[in-house]
């Protein structure tokens, strides 16, 4: 089933170029069928690389999914063309009275910053206040898992002298958890992070379930008790050549970047890396949108309950 989008956004047309299945809003609303609603909170610089990458995934599950990109009106983007933003992105402000079956909070290039030295993480806060009551299940994306695990729970995050940094082996530890459903007992996801989540703080924390880890990278996906809210500390929707461009672009400015392990054959930059996250990634996305949102929410978003769990639903 398709992924809803405007005509005119510049994902629309890698997507249809690789026969992921989008459609426009004209067809969408012919079809007599209630779309997921799903808003994306794109807090990453490349913000038209994100979009296309998240919607890639979001096309490929058997779900009609209809997408609301948001943004942060506290922060000024630098790096996205501002016709971009005031012509795809809606702020906290204009969708704060609506409610929606899923959100999405990506990663951040903040994390080396202490959470309340970002400067919009007053307004990150409310809008994770927000989605207790008026979303059905947030899945949250590197520093946005460590952002919610903080304000949620009070887990810090923790610098590490390295960077992870490549293409990590990952134990499935719960195998009858539906969000991992159709795993391979061992799978590879990449990670690009300065900072880590550690178990132990997690194992202290209230109602956190760690679902998946690797011995190099640790953690990698956690949940909360009432399974609506999933904190995945990789990155399963990067492109192939996403952790190459963080490599030449570190390189290029002069920057300490050790080559990305496990991602070039012989850990050698001058070959085509290798992909061997795909399938799993798209089992993570599409797993969650069917049994976590899907399955759960009611007809109409508005009915969501407020304060509701899961089993309410």
């Amino acid at each position: 089933m398709p992924v809803k989008i405007p005509s005119t956004l510049p994902a629309r047309t890698t997507l249809e170029s690789e026969n992921v299945f989008v459609m426009g809003e004209e067809r969408a609303a012919r079809q007599d069928i209630r779309p997921m609603r799903v808003a994306i909170l794109n807090l990453m610089p490349t913000k038209v690389a994100t979009e296309t990458q998240l919607l890639r995934l979001l096309g490929n599950s058997s779900l009609q999914v209809d997408v609301t990109l948001l943004r942060t009106a506290s922060h000024e983007s630098r790096n996205t063309d501002a016709d971009h933003l005031l012509n795809h992105y809606q702020s906290f402000a204009e969708v704060r009275e609506e409610k929606f079956d899923g959100l999405i909070i990506t990663g951040a290039p903040v994390e080396q910053l202490e959470f309340a030295q970002v400067d919009y993480w007053p307004e990150l806060t409310r809008i994770m206040d927000w989605a207790e009551t008026a979303v059905c299940s947030t899945f949250n994306i590197c520093w946005g898992a460590q952002a919610m695990l903080y304000h949620r729970y009070g887990v810090p995050k923790h610098s590490l002298p390295r960077k992870i940094f490549g293409v990590f082996e990952h134990r499935t530890l719960a195998p009858r958890e539906r969000l991992l459903r159709g795993f391979d007992d061992v799978f590879f996801a990449p990670h690009s992070r300065h900072t880590e989540t550690r178990r132990a703080d997690l194992e202290k924390a209230r109602d956190v379930t760690i679902l998946s880890e690797s011995d190099e990278a640790g953690v990698y996906i956690a949940c909360s008790a009432d399974r609506r809210h999933f904190f995945v500390t990789g990155h399963s929707e990067y492109d192939p050549l996403t952790l190459k461009a963080e490599y030449d672009r570190d390189r290029s400015r002069g920057l300490p970047i050790d080559v990305p392990r496990n991602y070039f054959p012989g850990d050698d930059p001058a070959r085509p890396p290798r992909v061997r996250w795909r399938g799993h990634a798209s089992l993570l996305y599409a797993n969650w949108l069917n049994y976590y949102v899907y399955q759960v929410t009611p007809f109409r978003p508005q009915d969501i309950p407020r304060g509701a769990m899961h089993s309410d639903f």
